[in-house]
């Protein structure tokens, strides 16, 4: 859960951000404000990721017209994990359009946990959206290619083209992670019963491992929501990565899903469309505006990174980015 922000000022959104003095003081006052806190856990269920610094801390923010502004550790590299479900989902989109990808993985928050099998039950073995792990698996199947190579190296290379270079896979945390997801390939088989995954369910797995397994830096994070926020467009390299038509569609999905069954809070207190990760991580997009990239690995009892919301939750409200937030019109 989000901390306390009332003593944070709380400005309305606009169309525009500050000047660039201005946001470069706010993210380092961001980093700054967040720091003290020290609670949480870092996360040890995939071995790998237990061996994270819990002082590790970085914020990110790059500008849609390709300003950047960093406090912190925002070059440490860390694995991207669930935060990848946001990317691949884009990149499915542009491959097969908005009502393919709708009608086959879904839109709509469970309210349960992101691994839950009860979840597919319920809906008739329909995953119901791309960011829990049984819409993630479904959307990876999608992604184009002959086989699990083809298809791997599609995602390699286009989470790269939203990052502005090309990103590798942390071999440890593939392994780590690979002796230990019976439970996605138990959600795999699963759907592959109910006729919802295309191919091999457990070669898909294998391929969603590995995307989950690519290393990135909170840096990476705010070039890739700033890609999403640029309709599209990478703000660093001036590469169209994916349409803008797709960019609305992902962010429509992180907005109900994100933060999973703290998705409700997350909008509540930040009012941004967000995505976190089991390492740490947590990518936020304002659109038109900046994508926010922050990193700690000390996690919350839901698996968010507890200074990352603190931090995120403190730009939101000092660069007037919640949607929601608006003034009186003069």
């Amino acid at each position: 859960m989000v901390a306390d922000m009332t003593d944070v000022e709380q400005r309305a959104s606009t169309g525009v951000l500050p000047g660039w003095d201005q946001v470069d003081r706010l993210v380092v006052d961001a980093y700054g404000y967040a720091r003290a806190d020290r609670s949480g856990q870092v996360a040890d269920y995939i071995p790998a990721l237990a061996e994270a610094d819990p002082e590790w801390f970085g914020v990110s923010v790059a500008e849609t017209d390709g300003g950047l502004h960093h406090a912190g550790e925002t070059g440490v590299e860390f694995s991207i994990q669930s935060i990848s479900k946001a990317f691949v989902y884009a990149l499915v989109c542009e491959d097969l359009g908005h009502g393919v990808v709708r009608d086959r993985v879904g839109v709509n928050n469970t309210g349960l946990a992101f691994n839950s099998v009860v979840a597919i039950e319920l809906n008739d073995g329909h995953p119901m959206n791309p960011m829990v792990n049984a819409g993630a698996l479904a959307t990876t199947a999608l992604i184009p290619g002959q086989g699990p190579k083809e298809r791997w190296e599609a995602i390699r290379e286009g989470l790269s083209r939203f990052a502005g270079r090309a990103l590798e896979l942390d071999e440890e945390v593939y392994r780590s992670e690979a002796a230990t997801n019976q439970r996605n390939q138990a959600i795999a088989r699963l759907l592959d019963s109910y006729g919802r995954i295309e191919g091999d369910p457990l070669a898909v797995v294998d391929v969603y491992t590995k995307q989950c397994a690519l290393r990135v830096s909170a840096a990476d994070l705010a070039v890739m929501g700033g890609t999403l926020a640029d309709g599209g467009v990478n703000p660093v390299t001036g590469e169209r990565v994916v349409s803008a038509e797709v960019c609305r569609d992902t962010l429509a999905v992180l907005a109900a899903s994100g933060l999973y069954e703290r998705s409700g809070e997350w909008l509540f207190e930040i009012g941004l469309p967000g995505k976190s990760g089991v390492s740490g991580g947590i990518v936020t997009v304002s659109p038109g505006k900046a994508g926010i990239g922050v990193f700690s690995p000390r996690l919350d009892s839901a698996g968010n990174s507890v200074r990352g919301q603190i931090a995120t939750a403190f730009l939101s409200r000092a660069l007037g980015l919640n949607v929601f937030a608006s003034a009186v019109h003069n």
